[in-house]
């Protein structure tokens, strides 16, 4: 039979070499491929140190079982499941820690705004009426602090030096302005601003009027309007055109109460100042006062200028406070935040359609850069049956309410110090 591996040479059966039957085409000094499957490693033939010793039984380590890693997550177990169930506890706990967390965030939070809510008394200030200017691009909050004696009993009347006048009239009358882009501003509007009055049989008289409930009129309908909220938001827009969007107004009780919660404020009278119908007496520069000190410093008209004096106090002090809540060490402080909130709820009167949120709102828009300022006066005349009344400015109130009405920031020139 001729050689399979050479098929093309003659060769016998029995003469050709035995060995080659088991070997693959190695060539001389060269492995076949049978040898290199059996052929030792290389690294299996050379000595690696020295031959290795058991060592002595009293030389035995302990023995360790050895954790087993898993190739999918790579967390090792024991054996016996104790790091598996103490991890399932701390997520467990972790999970059921967040969970509570969130609910005291969501809840607790959310259910003393909406006591808060409760607490604010609401009123209808904000009316339509015919001829009433549209929304425009601005926002404006009229504030009104009143001399309402409501919830001060007998001792704080006598300590207050507030007299026991019935009714209410306003002892505060401001706008905050927030035009579109720029800062707000803070206008003091006189209390004896001479203007249209919205009470029916009423001719032009002091704004302050129309707040006065005990002013009443008939309207064409023959129902009776008497003096409010709401007739002094609409003798103000007349005059003004510029739309009123939102309503505050406090009283002296919850000035004082006000004052209080935060601690006092810091101001700075250029000079002592003494009126026993306000139950003041101070003495001139920088101190900090309560709040009775601080309600007789805003009323008195006991300087030269009396009620012109008055609003540039008035805008002192509101600055002072505002400063003084909306500040880090007071609103999160809940021996001091809370009490504030409590005081301003409880007082606090507001427009039908405002929230607690639009206050807050109010608080942190005048937090930053409020410029102030009044409507500018032209004059004070004394008029027959009215009294001392101020005049506005024509030209530069009404580039006020210009700018107010755009929406834009009210110019310098329209300015009043």
């Amino acid at each position: 039979m001729a050689d399979r591996r050479h098929p093309g040479e003659p060769g016998s059966t029995g003469e050709h070499n035995r060995g080659g039957v088991f070997r693959r085409g190695g060539g001389p000094g060269k492995p076949d491929e049978f040898e290199k499957l059996y052929r030792s490693r290389e690294s299996e033939q050379r000595v690696v140190g020295e031959t290795r010793r058991i060592p002595p039984a009293d030389q035995v380590p302990p023995h360790r079982p050895r954790k087993r890693r898993t190739h999918s997550a790579g967390r090792e177990y024991d054996g016996r499941g104790h790091q598996r169930r103490a991890q399932q506890r701390r997520r467990k706990t972790a999970r059921n820690t967040l969970i509570i967390v969130l609910v005291l965030l969501l809840v607790i939070p959310g259910g003393f705004y909406l006591w808060a809510d409760s607490r604010l008394e609401r009123v209808d200030a904000l009316q339509d009426y015919e001829g009433r200017p549209d929304r425009q691009p601005g926002t404006t909050y009229m504030i009104v602090g009143s001399d309402s004696r409501e919830g001060l009993d007998d001792d704080q009347i006598r300590e207050l030096a507030t007299g026991r006048a019935e009714g209410r009239r306003t002892d505060t009358l401001m706008v905050l302005y927030m035009p579109r882009d720029g800062d707000p501003t803070i206008v003091s509007v006189p209390r004896d601003s001479y203007v249209p009055m919205a009470i029916p049989g009423y001719a032009d008289n002091k704004i302050n009027t129309a707040f006065a409930d005990s002013v009443c009129g008939t309207g064409e309908d023959g129902e009776e309007v008497c003096g409010g909220p709401g007739p002094l938001v609409q003798s103000f827009e007349q005059a003004s055109g510029v739309r009123i969007d939102h309503y505050v107004e406090i009283g002296m009780g919850g000035f004082v109460d006000l004052v209080d919660a935060v601690g006092g404020v810091e101001l700075c009278p250029e000079e002592p100042m003494v009126d026993p119908k306000a139950g003041l007496d101070i003495e001139a520069g920088c101190q900090e006062m309560d709040g009775g000190t601080a309600l007789g410093y805003v009323r008195t008209r006991a300087t030269p200028r009396a009620d012109l004096d008055r609003i540039q106090r008035q805008r002192e002090f509101f600055s002072a406070l505002i400063q003084e809540a909306s500040a880090p060490s007071t609103m999160f402080n809940p021996f001091k935040s809370v009490p504030l909130v409590v005081a301003g709820t409880d007082t606090f009167m507001v427009d039908e359609g405002d929230k607690l949120r639009h206050l807050a709102s109010m608080l942190m828009a005048m937090r930053g850069g409020t410029a102030t300022t009044a409507v500018p006066v032209g004059s004070t005349p004394t008029l027959d049956g009215v009294g001392s009344v101020v005049l506005w400015d024509e030209a530069r109130s009404e580039q006020m309410f210009a700018a107010m009405r755009e929406g834009e920031p009210i110019p310098e020139e329209a300015m009043q110090d």
